[in-house]
C-alpha cells in the first residue's frame, strides 16, 4: 500500500519539483520520504516530518484533507523544517 502511494507521488514529481526532504512517518504502516527528485518507501533522516495515519496520508494527497485543518485537530503532527512542509501544497497542487 505504501509503494502504490510513493508511486503516485513519484508521478506528480515527474512534472512538479519539490526541494528539500520530507518524510510521510505513517508509524507502524511505513514510511514515504520525498528527496533528490523522488519518493521512497526507505526511512532516512529529513528536513521535516510529518506524523499521520495511513487513511489520512491517502485523504491529504487526494486533496480531502486539508494540511491545516489536520494539524489544527492533531490528525497530522509536524517536526523539523515548517517550510518544507509548505512545499507540499505546491507539489500537491
Amino acid at each position: 500500500m505504501m509503494e502504490q502511494i510513493a508511486a503516485d507521488i513519484r508521478k506528480a514529481l515527474e512534472t512538479r519539483s519539490f526541494s528539500g526532504s520530507l518524510k510521510f512517518d505513517c508509524g507502524s504502516d511505513g514510511v514515504i520520504v520525498l528527496a533528490d527528485g523522488t519518493a521512497s518507501t526507505t526511512d532516512r533522516e529529513t528536513d521535516c516530518t510529518l506524523t499521520l495515519s495511513r487513511d489520512n496520508l491517502t485523504s491529504l494527497l487526494k486533496g480531502k484533507l486539508n494540511p491545516m485543518m489536520a494539524l489544527a485537530t492533531g490528525k497530522l503532527k509536524l517536526s523539523g523544517n515548517p517550510a518544507v512542509a509548505m512545499g507540499l501544497a505546491k507539489l500537491l497542487g
